[in-house]
């Protein structure tokens, strides 16, 4: 399989009309047990023109005993970056869309140095659907770009921090309860999991509004 690597090309053409270029990227969405995580990550011209950290990809093409170090080359490399968090109790009262928003306004809320509704920014948003207005309301410039974490270094570098954090939050709850597997499966819908759903029941940390014994995952 051929991986293609990301490129400035978007961050460097919306950053000749803005201050700053903030990427958003979402994980977790499918898992059946634990947070949403959504990373942001900033950049501005000057940051643009470094060049990128080597081996920079989406997080799921970037195989995991490398995650942690490119994650925090990434995070050197770009002006700020943050992760933003939806629990599961979130997540079932709201539904995943709401949850996604309001792990992106987290993220965004959490950057230090960059006032995402007060800079002249842009975000790019991963994906076809705007799940960040309809929580931050009217006032960020946001523009959805499908397969942003394939395509775009910001986007890619937001993703890989994203999951880093939120693997190494599933490996701490795996200690609350083994039986699950969370430090290997990360909460996501592996035979063993749902094998243990069955046995033991849902944990709190479960997305009980679904239907996830038996039901497929999202991805």
């Amino acid at each position: 399989m051929t991986v293609i690597a990301p490129r400035l090309t978007v961050e460097r053409r919306l950053l000749r009309e803005h201050d700053y270029v903030i990427a958003l990227d979402e994980v977790g969405r499918g898992a059946l047990a634990g947070p949403v995580a959504v990373g942001a990550a900033v950049l501005d011209a000057r940051g643009a023109r470094r060049r990128m950290p080597e081996g920079l990809r989406d997080s799921k093409l970037v195989p995991e005993p490398r995650r942690a170090d490119l994650a925090e080359r990434a995070g050197s490399w770009v002006v700020a970056s943050a992760v933003g968090w939806a629990d599961s109790d979130e997540i079932d009262a709201g539904g995943i869309i709401r949850a996604l928003g309001m792990a992106a306004v987290r993220a965004l809320s959490a950057l230090d140095g960059v006032d995402a509704l007060a800079a002249d920014a842009v975000v790019i948003l991963d994906g076809n659907h705007d799940y960040v207005t309809p929580v931050a309301g009217p006032g960020l410039n946001v523009r959805t770009i499908v397969k942003a974490d394939r395509d775009c270094a910001s986007a890619a570098a937001a993703s890989v921090i994203a999951k880093v954090s939120r693997d190494a939050v599933m490996a701490a709850l795996h200690d609350e309860a083994p039986m699950y597997a969370w430090a290997r499966n990360k909460g996501y819908a592996s035979v063993a999991h749902r094998a243990a759903i069955r046995d033991h029941g849902l944990s709190p940390h479960h997305r009980s509004s679904w239907a996830i014994a038996d039901a497929p995952t999202l991805f």
